[in-house]
């Protein structure tokens, strides 16, 4: 599979921009807004962008199998056994998308060995994609062409933080009173990852719930541009190694010079 990566991650980009494009479509009109068991949002855009990946999907890599946000329910005794599998969330940020802002995207990545080997984290409202892939890089392909991203070393003074527009709490702002001066970024779904990765921002800590969708495609291209997407132990996230699909807390940072889980514990 490594030699493919670069004509996959082609493939993978094209699918997620004509999810990105269907979208779009619902995004320009008036469209209702669904409750999930979860008391999350969910719209004709969800289930649109899920449909559009998961038949492209299957047409492109037919022998590995897709875990969406939108097909959550698969057991664990069924994925366990999967040695690589597609993670998808086929619109993260459903809130940024209801409140019109533009900071949603479209996130695939493929997971081989329980770590995300590829990503692709595309931005539907901006024209711009992130996207890498274990031994070829991180990029950023907009309207001004596709370059190259790396992560901020030394981190910039102030910090920079990004952190969430929806989901702010008490454990952020005790982060922040530890960490000292800082510049504090609010950014939408996993774009928060991505400013890491592009080096627009030094350190995201997230010390709420996320789910794996909700990060792995981020995750590749922050470990492709230099980073780290850690739990509070140091420990590089995983996925599908447990029954739930809920991460652990975790930091993401470029700096590896400095100890960022200290203001965490």
């Amino acid at each position: 599979m490594p030699e493919d990566h670069d004509k996959l991650l082609e493939a993978v980009l094209q699918i997620a921009r004509a999810a990105g494009a269907a979208i779009l479509e619902i995004y320009a009109a008036d469209f209702t807004v669904e409750t999930k068991a979860d008391h999350s949002p969910l719209t004709a855009a969800d289930r649109a962008a899920h449909e559009l990946i998961l038949r492209e999907l299957g047409q492109l890599t037919p022998d590995i199998p897709v875990w969406s946000e939108e097909s959550a329910d698969i057991p664990y005794a069924e994925r366990r056994g999967w040695p690589r599998l597609w993670l998808v969330d086929p619109l993260d940020g459903t809130k940024e998308f209801i409140k019109r802002n533009g900071e949603f995207t479209v996130n695939i990545a493929l997971i081989d060995g329980h770590r995300p080997v590829l990503g692709v984290v595309h931005v539907p409202a901006q024209a711009r994609s992130y996207l890498a892939a274990a031994g070829t890089g991180a990029f950023v392909d907009d309207g001004d062409g596709r370059r190259p991203i790396r992560v901020q070393r030394p981190a910039a003074e102030p910090v920079r933080v990004v952190g969430s527009r929806s989901h702010r709490g008490a454990s952020l702002d005790r982060y922040l009173e530890c960490l000292g001066p800082h510049l504090l970024v609010p950014m939408g779904s996993s774009l928060k990852l991505c400013l890491v990765a592009s080096g627009d921002a030094d350190v995201y800590p997230r010390l709420g719930p996320t789910s794996e969708w909700d990060t792995a495609a981020a995750q590749a291209v922050v470990e492709s541009a230099g980073g780290h997407v850690v739990d509070l132990d140091g420990r590089a996230l995983q996925y599908n190694t447990k029954p739930a699909p809920l991460n652990p807390y975790f930091i993401v940072y470029g700096d590896d010079s400095r100890d960022w889980l200290a203001c965490a514990r």
